[in-house]
């Protein structure tokens, strides 16, 4: 948003995680426009107050696009939907005191319009910078949040302006925030080529059935930079990705594109959810089992989550599966509905048993020592991401 913002504005940014907010600043104009589901409680919270003093609120993101009539209860007003194409006029509606109650774009940006990201304001940078290469994914897995924000139809930036930013950036890593880079493979790759001289390292997602049959991606990602590939495996079991509509994940393929992966010198992270109505209480062993076999890198273990407004949500609260509307435990980790195929408790001890049998001690060296081999680069990116995940893990179950 920041460089969506005309140059004649002053936007100072703060990161609640590392700068307290300052609710006596003097500020025209308080906007919250990255309010994620499970921190919708503590946006409201924020803005309240400084509704308490009387400064205008604007609250947008993937919650305020879905409950509007929600947010709009804490806020002057809300932005639905893609946020970067009509934010200058709700800046000028504030200046001249016009403020809409909501404010909606007709259409998504076009892909040479969507702005870089501005990760450096007042003079501090982050230690990593991010990077949208394309918006949008065809896929309608019923999870997932993508389609309800940036549609289904693939808008590819233009190559000229990614590298622009890229070269532009002062960190040396950065990641792509896109689902999937695999989504436009030639794209991709001409823009691999294009950034292979700038001297950057990154990480990026990408499905495996691209990543499985196209070697040249994955010498081409390595040659530019590309430290690790993370890939949404999902589920061992190819009945639960059928299900899911994802026809790009055959389980099949999955220890082939690790081990393509690793000859190429990058790691592989896979990310997997477990509670879907296919899963039964074996999975866990048998993911277990498959994940010594593939020598994945590292992983993300994730209980299903009914995001509202998605397709799964909707689903569940049809069939009354929805057990609280607590907000703050939207977050992949608490168990917010109720299983098709074990009770609450069973799947909460058991997504614990296999994230701690997978980060435990002799397995935690093992994944290290094999980071190694793979470079310098990707051992000193796997080996902090371990330890992270350990230690979440460790605290969260």
């Amino acid at each position: 948003m920041a460089a969506a913002t005309p140059s004649e504005y002053s936007v100072e940014f703060i990161d609640e995680r590392h700068k307290k907010i300052d609710f006596n600043g003097d500020y025209d104009l308080v906007a919250i426009m990255q309010c994620f589901t499970q921190y919708a409680f503590r946006t409201y919270e924020i803005a309240d107050e400084f509704r308490t003093r009387g400064i205008p609120i604007v609250l947008g993101g993937y919650h305020p696009t879905v409950l509007p009539e929600e947010a709009k209860q804490h806020a002057d007003s809300v932005v639905i939907g893609e946020q970067e194409g009509i934010w200058p006029s709700v800046l000028k509606d504030v200046e001249n005191n016009e403020l809409k109650p909501f404010y909606k774009s007709d259409n998504f940006l076009k892909p040479e319009d969507i702005p870089p990201h501005k990760e450096e304001i007042g003079g501090n940078p982050f230690p990593s910078a991010r990077v949208e290469a394309l918006r949008g994914c065809p896929y309608n897995c019923g999870f997932c949040m993508t389609p309800i924000m940036q549609g289904t139809n693939i808008r590819l930036r233009p190559i000229e302006n990614i590298v622009e930013e890229i070269r532009s950036m002062k960190q040396k890593f950065f990641f792509f925030t896109e689902p999937s880079l695999t989504l436009a493979p030639e794209h991709t790759k001409k823009l691999f080529q294009e950034i292979k001289g700038l001297n950057k390292k990154f990480t990026c997602y990408g499905h495996t059935d691209v990543l499985n049959k196209d070697e040249e991606l994955l010498k081409l990602s390595v040659d530019a930079g590309c430290i690790a590939w993370w890939i949404d495996f999902e589920s061992i079991s190819q009945k639960t990705i059928d299900s899911l509509n994802k026809n790009t994940n055959k389980i099949k393929d999955y220890a082939s594109v690790v081990k393509k992966i690793h000859d190429h010198g990058a790691a592989a992270i896979g990310t997997f959810i477990f509670g879907l109505d296919t899963d039964t209480l074996d999975v866990f062993d048998k993911t277990n089992e498959a994940l010594k076999k593939w020598e994945v890198d590292a992983i993300e273990v994730n209980i299903l989550c009914p995001f509202p407004g998605t397709p799964l949500f909707n689903k569940f609260e049809k069939e009354n599966r929805i057990l609280t509307r607590d907000w703050s435990k939207y977050d992949e980790w608490n168990i917010v509905f109720k299983p098709k195929n074990m009770t609450p408790e069973e799947l909460w001890e058991k997504s614990r048993w296999l994230a701690k049998e997978y980060y435990s001690f002799p397995n935690f060296l093992r994944k290290i020592i094999g980071s190694i081999k793979l470079g310098f680069s990707p051992f000193k990116y796997v080996t902090p991401q371990i330890l992270l995940e350990k230690r979440f893990y460790s605290k969260t179950f």
